[in-house]
This record gives structure tokens, sequence and C-alpha cells, in this order.
């Protein structure tokens, strides 16, 4: 697909747009979890009712994958942007200011809200980013997540301290009010200069060839009409970001708990420790985008791999050194979303096509990331130890290793097909 010069002098300000949406699409999740015994207090829930403050956004994740893809195809992605960012102020709100019930409400909301947005990045970057920045752009957006979410891990605490823990909670809708404001101002420019573009376009070609010449627009190539190499290299994508979820959440859940049992940390060391996990992403999300660009495609895959066998094996074998594992899987998790997710940009055939495929493999990654960390703890308690929890991220970080390098190796010889049709990408044989 050509870029024209309007998308070139629009394309940092798209960029910017992603950034700004992506600090909305974890933090909104994270901000209770610094803050869980004030908002017991405060509002009587259980131990499963402040589960479901964290549990319940990822569970609509893979539930509501499906009818988000659909959302896109039918209605655009500028209009998805704004019902997601739209939807994660009104739930902030609603989660901030009404009683319990109204409390797990406006969390649903925020769930089906970052649901939309989940699936209409990978759309957005697909149709606006030049195929060599694309993984550069995933790797952006995949930062920009993490970021909102150590924002508020350290900010919620003293919020509330300050404020309460109802206003600690609404603060963080000003992020989306931005988003809201920026996106809103970008689409109407948007829509000015590609109509005056439109305009002159036709003006020119009606003075040269007369109207017949002018051509009709590119046709959207649904899923049903996707190649079945591509429909391959999305069923495989599914595996892996099944087991990137997998040991992604588990870690999250877990981690804490496994150093204080098994190393005898205090709660702010296992809690200090398991931070190195979640800020080492920023490390493989901007460092596999310089990977790709130095290498063969499933190079980035291969080490992002290997970082994350680590983790596990690191954990059951030199537990002694959990710092390191934790650091290694934390570069690992980041850089993992990003090979994902710039696989689908990469390959898909149209806007429609990268909805379905990235609806596809969120669901099926968000449905594992729902049930296995309840699983996990259930092993734990079974079996009185962190060894089967600790083979469960295994077997999940080998499965991310097998498929994902066969995917990224399939990618690397697939020809996009249909119109518009970029070059080969990044042959690797």
């Amino acid at each position: 697909m050509s870029i024209s010069s309007h998308t070139r002098r629009m394309l940092p300000w798209i960029v910017l747009g992603i950034v700004v949406l992506a600090l909305n699409l974890r933090a909104p999740i994270i901000a209770p979890t610094a803050i869980l015994p004030r908002i017991q207090e405060g509002t009587g829930f259980s131990s499963a009712g402040l589960g479901l403050l964290t549990g319940l956004p990822v569970f609509l994740f893979a539930l509501a994958t499906p009818v988000a893809g659909r959302f896109i195809t039918r209605l655009g992605a500028e209009a998805t942007v704004l019902a997601c960012l739209s939807g994660v102020l009104a739930g902030t709100v609603l989660r901030s200011a009404g009683p319990p019930w109204l409390v797990l409400v406006g969390t649903g909301i925020i769930g089906l809200a970052i649901t939309l947005g989940n699936i209409v990045v990978p759309v957005i970057i697909r149709r606006e980013v030049p195929w060599e920045q694309v993984s550069m752009v995933t790797g952006l957006y995949s930062a920009m997540m993490n970021i909102g979410s150590m924002a508020t891990l350290i900010g919620t605490g003293p919020l509330a301290a300050a404020l309460g823990w109802r206003w600690a909670l609404a603060t963080w809708g000003v992020l989306a009010l931005i988003g809201l404001g920026f996106w809103i101002v970008l689409i109407r420019f948007r829509v000015r200069r590609e109509g005056a573009a439109v305009r002159g376009a036709e003006e020119a070609s009606e003075a040269s060839s007369g109207p017949e010449a002018s051509s009709e627009p590119e046709a959207e190539q649904p899923w049903s009409q996707a190649p079945a190499a591509f429909r391959g290299i999305i069923a495989l994508l599914v595996v892996t970001f099944s087991g990137q979820s997998i040991a992604y959440y588990v870690t999250t859940t877990w981690l804490p708990s496994y150093l204080a049992d098994t190393i005898g940390l205090a709660s702010a060391s296992a809690g200090a420790t398991a931070s190195l996990f979640q800020i080492s992403a920023l490390l493989g999300a901007f460092g596999v985008p310089l990977l790709a660009a130095q290498s063969k495609a499933w190079t980035p895959v291969a080490i992002v791999a290997l970082l994350w066998l680590s983790l596990p094996v690191g954990l059951l074998l030199a537990p002694g050194a959990y710092g390191l594992w934790a650091i290694t899987g934390g570069i690992a998790q980041g850089g993992g979303f990003t090979a994902i997710f710039s696989i689908i940009a990469r390959t898909a055939g149209s806007d429609a096509q990268t909805a379905s495929a990235s609806a596809r493999v969120q669901g099926g990654g968000y449905l594992a990331a729902t049930l296995a960390p309840p699983f996990a703890g259930w092993l734990n308690t079974a079996t009185s130890g962190w060894t089967a929890p600790l083979l469960l991220v295994f077997a999940a970080t080998a499965s991310f290793a097998i498929t994902g390098l066969l995917a990224a190796r399939r990618a690397g010889r697939f020809r996009r097909g249909g119109a518009g049709a970029r070059e080969i990408l990044d042959a690797d044989d």
C-alpha cells in the first residue's frame, strides 16, 4: 500500500493519538490494585468482589472481542476510538461515584470500552503506518500501556491518602478526557483535509481523462476472503498469545506471593521485585522493533521466547536470582506483545481482516488469562508449593516459543494478497 503525502503529514499526529489511547487501555484496570484495602473498607466488598475489580475487565476482553471486531468493521476505526474513550470516561465516573453495585457496573463498562481499544489499535497501525515502521509503532503502543500502568500504581496510593479512594480513581478519568478531546480534533482536521484532497484529485482526473477515468475505492476484504496462509498464521498466534497471557497474568498475580513464601521477602520487597517485571517490559517493547530492523523475521521472536522460558526455569532452578528472572521475564512480556501484534498488522490485507484477526487472537488469549491465575492458585494450594504453578508458566512459555516461531517464519514469507498488497515481508530463507 503506498503512503500518500497527506498520510505522511498526518502520521506523527496519528502516532500521538495512539500514545494517548494506549495510556487509557490498562491504567483504569491497574489503578484499583494499589488501594484495594481502602476500596474494601469503603464498599464492604468481599475478597471475591475485590477480585472482580481486576478480573471482570479481563474476562470481558475475552467475551466481547468478537462483538468489538464487528463494531469496528461496521462503524470504522475512528468511531470505535471515540466509543472506547467515552466508555472509559463514563465507567471511571460511575466506578468512583456510586454504591458497590455501581462500582462493578462502572468496572464492566471500562472492560467493554477497553476491549474496543484493544482491537482498534492494530487496525489503525495497519492502515496508517508504513510497514517498515509497524514494529516500532506497535512497540511504542505496548510501552505506553505499561507506562500508564506504572503511573497509576505509583500515583493512586498518594492520591487516595490525600483525596480518598473515590477521587483517586476518578482522577485518572482525566487521561480519557484528554484522549477524547485529542481524537475529536484529530478526526475533524483529518476529515477536512481528506475532503479537500479528494475534491482536488477528482477535479484533476476529470480535467485530464474525463469522468470515466476515476477509479473505484479499494474494496474491503472481509475475513471470509482472507488467504489460507494468513488464517494459518492467525491460528498460530492465538496459541502464542494465549501462552503470553497465561505467563503474564499468572506472574503478575502470584510472583509477590512466590517471593514471600519461597525467598522469605517482606511484602514491600516482594512488591518492588514484582514491579521490575512490569518496568522491564519497556525494554522488550522497544527492543523487538530494533531487532526486527536488523535481523530476519523470526529472530526477535526466538530471543523473546528464550527470555520467557528463563523466567520459570530460573525460578525453579536458581530462585536466589529472582531479580534477574523478573527482569528477563519482563523484557519478554513487553517484546512478546509487540512481536505478536506486529505480525498481525503486517500481514492482514484490510481493516476488516485486521479487526477479525486481532479479535480472534485476543479472544483466545484473554480467555486463557481469565482462567490461568485461579488455576495456578489452586495448584499452589493442592500441592502446597510453587513448583506446579511454575510448571504451568513453563508450559505457557514453551507454547509461545513453538507457535510464535512458526508464525514468524510463515509471516516472513507471506505475500499479502488483494488490492493494495505490500511487498514480500523480509523473506527469511
